[in-house]
């Protein structure tokens, strides 16, 4: 099953009162970033690469464009993600491409799909799982590339560049933020998105000002959450402590004891905490349970500063009393807030995170269209760091076919995330 979006004359009747001008969004494609010059370096690393890739020549990139779905994606997310392409297409005035939307439902049907449409030069968007990103990359000697949404950061290689957001990428931009005195603390689910990050953090935290001193895991349906939490602030050991200063302050009768000792009855433990941070590797209502039971046993979020990763980039956490002053990497909302109005505006419901994704790369293929690149312009263009595009976002490369971004540092405040640096 397909569906054909021709661009050669784009005006749907829906987007009628949309004005493309003189928005972020609409600029996005229209701007490149230079970081630094290396070109030398770049080219020569290029060439090398070039001889051992038969695939980088110069065909030139097919008009017609194939995002692939498979028919156990998300609903709501592929319908917003068509959605969002038909939208990106009409605000950055794309033309004189053809966007064939095709629906699958098992990895051969995929195969089969990606088969009957292989041209040189030809583009792909998708697939978004993983299970079935896996199945493309014996396609990559046919002179095509494909731009997946897939998470798995293993995927991507050879033609297969992945468009989505990356935690090791998060992680990193929330840990070189932190100076020289931050100690942090990882409390991390223990699954899949738990164990990645437990995975990468140390080798992370090197290149960074911070030090890494302690950590702690809870199963997946948080069975055990409290004990790891407890063992993550030593809860038994300060509750002894403070117990034992209590034993030792009553036995004395001098006001200034008897007046510590009634600060001391306030508290069930010292504050005196091995760790100035707690990275919370969690995501989802999980996150919005695991939160509140830090300061339930006594690690208080105004002495030890909460950390998320970019899942935390959500109203639905801003107004948990226990993430207030929580940090996380992210772009600030006044970067994407015209495109939500717009989304909602034209398709009247709720525009899903994600869903910048879509907007972004048709930014992207709108650029290289219009710059009329070659398959070999696309991939020397693709595989050079120092290129960088502005996107809703924020600016965005590919480094070892992996999206990277550059992050801002944001504060939960009241319902808000602040931008701090």
């Amino acid at each position: 099953m397909c569906i054909f979006i021709f661009l050669i004359s784009c005006t749907p009747v829906n987007l009628s009162k949309q004005s493309p001008n003189n928005t972020q969004e609409n600029r996005i494609s229209e701007k490149i970033v230079t970081v630094k010059s290396a070109d030398n370096v770049i080219e020569k690393k290029q060439d090398n690469k070039n001889k051992n890739n038969e695939f980088l020549n110069n065909a030139v990139l097919d008009k017609t464009i194939i995002a692939l779905f498979a028919k156990d994606d998300d609903p709501k997310t592929t319908k917003q993600f068509i959605n969002t392409f038909e939208l990106g297409i009409y605000n950055l005035g794309v033309k004189n491409i053809n966007l064939q939307i095709e629906f699958f439902e098992t990895n051969k049907d995929l195969v089969d799909i990606v088969e009957a449409n292989l041209s040189p030069g030809r583009l792909f968007l998708g697939p978004i799982q993983s299970k079935y990103t896996k199945s493309i990359n014996t396609f990559c000697n046919h002179e095509v590339i494909f731009f997946s949404f897939s998470s798995k950061s293993s995927l991507a290689k050879d033609c297969i560049y992945l468009f989505n957001f990356f935690p090791e990428n998060e992680v990193s931009e929330l840990l070189s933020y932190l100076n020289d005195g931050a100690k942090v603390a990882l409390l991390y689910p223990e699954n899949e998105y738990g164990y990645l990050i437990n995975s990468f953090i140390d080798d992370i935290i090197f290149e960074s000002k911070a030090i890494l001193v302690n950590r702690s895991s809870y199963r997946e349906d948080l069975s055990n959450v409290r004990e790891s939490i407890k063992e993550l602030g030593k809860y038994e050991l300060r509750k002894y402590e403070l117990n034992r200063q209590k034993k030792i302050l009553s036995s004395k009768k001098d006001e200034k004891s008897k007046k510590r000792l009634n600060k001391l009855q306030k508290f069930k433990t010292t504050n005196d905490y091995d760790f100035t941070h707690v990275l919370i590797a969690d995501y989802g209502l999980n996150l919005l349970q695991v939160a509140p039971l830090l300061p339930f046993y006594d690690i208080d979020p105004k002495i030890v500063q909460f950390m998320g990763t970019g899942v935390i980039d959500d109203k639905t956490f801003f107004y948990e009393p226990s993430l207030q002053r929580a940090i996380f990497p992210g772009i600030s909302e006044k970067r994407r807030i015209n495109l939500i109005n717009n989304y909602m505006e034209i398709y009247d419901e709720e525009f899903l995170r994600t869903s910048t994704l879509p907007y972004d790369l048709i930014a992207l293929i709108n650029f290289i269209y219009n710059k009329e690149y070659k398959l070999r312009d696309l991939i020397k263009l693709l595989n050079n760091p120092n290129k960088k595009f502005d996107g809703v976002d924020g600016n965005f490369y590919f480094k070892n076919n992996i999206i990277k971004r550059d992050l801002d540092i944001l504060m939960i405040d009241s319902g808000n995330a602040v931008v701090i640096n």
